[in-house]
């Protein structure tokens, strides 16, 4: 299952459990820690907490979620940031890991973190936030789990601003407010090229584009060499809904999962754009969404994650979520 990026209020949210930002004494504190103890119910969970009191840094417990929408809540304990060389990252990403499979112990299918340890604990945000993604990526790559990540501002967002002035100078370039890409079927054999496999001449691709869309993602998958788990993982895609688009030959996802596809199989932008329009889609100048895609596919970034925090920067709806 994806990783969501959103701001909320994590005492909010219909997940199986949220995760505490907890103090080794599991004693209720400020900030997140303050705010799920008053929304549980404080003498409740306090009691539940004593019960594990003290956990080490990096570790995690799980407790009843009380009076909050989550059934659980996972404590855990970041650590405190000093120069960055005293192990912090390790403990970090441990705090994440150790909470996720604590999560996967329980049978929860759906967990919402906050930044651990960027509050009252000074690490980082931008460093934090490059913790926990990265853990939780990796974390994924082995099981099937919704992961929002929780977060009140886009402080955490640090991209280098040479690409920030890139992807800003690419809008003012291409950003209109009227006119749309061309949503033409190709006619040339040379628009596609291939490392992998090729299409043999036009005729195989006109025969292609009539097919339906989940006939077409699957012959673009063997085209790349790649298989479908890591198609979907790559794509931020939860397995049931890849699944209904390689199945369900009348089913066409959204453009944004469609796109999200693109990105994870690393086509080039006619090969993009050709793939969206059959599904019907096509990519708009004067859609500031669809700009920032084809930057980054033109330029041949295909990290979603960075994409994906470029794009909850400018407030518009992520990929593969």
């Amino acid at each position: 299952m994806p990783l969501a990026i959103i701001r909320q209020d994590i005492t909010t949210m219909h997940v199986d459990v949220i995760v505490n930002a907890a103090n080794t004494q599991l004693r209720k504190g400020g900030g997140v820690c303050g705010a799920i103890f008053n929304a549980a119910g404080a003498e409740n969970l306090q009691t539940a907490c004593d019960v594990y009191a003290p956990i080490k840094v990096g570790g995690a417990v799980l407790t009843s979620g009380f009076k909050l929408p989550a059934r659980y809540i996972i404590h855990t304990v970041g650590p405190v940031y000093k120069d960055g060389k005293s192990n912090e990252e390790k403990l970090l990403s441990n705090a994440y890991w150790n909470s996720l499979e604590l999560a996967i112990k329980h049978e929860c299918t759906s967990i919402a973190f906050p930044l651990i340890s960027s509050g009252i604990y000074g690490y980082p945000k931008d460093e934090a936030l490059h913790v926990a993604m990265s853990t939780i990526r990796s974390f994924l790559e082995s099981h099937e789990l919704m992961v929002y990540l929780v977060l009140f501002d886009k402080a955490s967002f640090k991209i280098s601003q040479e690409r920030l002035g890139d992807i800003q100078s690419y809008i003012d370039e291409n950003y209109v407010e009227t006119h749309t890409f061309g949503r033409g079927r190709f006619n040339e054999p040379d628009l596609v090229q291939y490392k992998q496999a090729s299409v043999k001449d036009i005729q195989d691709w006109v025969k292609l584009v009539d097919q339906s869309f989940s006939e077409t993602l699957l012959y673009w998958i063997d085209v790349k060499g790649m298989k479908d788990v890591e198609v979907y993982k790559r794509a931020n895609m939860d397995r049931k809904l890849f699944s209904k688009i390689r199945s369900n030959k009348d089913y066409i996802p959204n453009k944004r999962n469609v796109l999200a596809l693109c990105i994870a199989m690393r086509l080039d932008i006619k090969e993009t754009e050709a793939l969206l329009e059959c599904a019907g889609y096509a990519l708009s100048s004067s859609q500031l969404f669809d700009v920032i895609i084809r930057y980054y596919i033109e330029n041949k970034i295909y990290d979603i994650d960075e994409i994906n925090t470029v794009l909850f920067q400018y407030d518009l709806a992520l990929l593969g979520v």
